[in-house]
């Protein structure tokens, strides 16, 4: 993946990590009343994507004449923020719809671990 791309995947993982935790903390609670589980997973899967993004606008950041890193690195963090955040978001909010999702977010967390860990090649 190309450096812009990768900035702006992780401005958009960013912008929506904000609205989606400031939601956690103040709308989340009107769809999934007061359980302490729902809305700290939520709050996580904030965290992680956060953080994550902050990664990837840091590796699309490294000049191309100094970059030395394998190019698996920002497709699987991209790739396992989604997978991780995203089934987070949804199986907090629809459980029972969204089922199916559940082994989505180990997968998503080893998927997020080999782009850390690719960035040892």
């Amino acid at each position: 993946m190309t450096s812009p791309f990768l900035w702006k995947a992780g401005s958009i993982l960013g912008c929506s990590a904000i609205a989606l935790g400031a939601y956690g903390a103040h709308g989340l609670v009107k769809v999934v009343g007061d359980d302490q589980v729902k809305l700290k997973n939520w709050g996580m899967a904030a965290h992680y994507q956060l953080m994550h993004s902050v990664a990837l606008i840091a590796l699309a950041s490294i000049p191309p004449s100094v970059r030395r890193i394998h190019p698996a690195v920002g497709p699987l963090i991209l790739t396992g923020t989604i997978m991780f955040s995203g089934s987070i978001y949804l199986l907090t909010l629809k459980r029972e719809s969204f089922r199916a999702l559940g082994p989505v977010t180990p997968l998503g967390g080893l998927t997020m671990m080999a782009g850390w860990a690719a960035l040892l090649l």
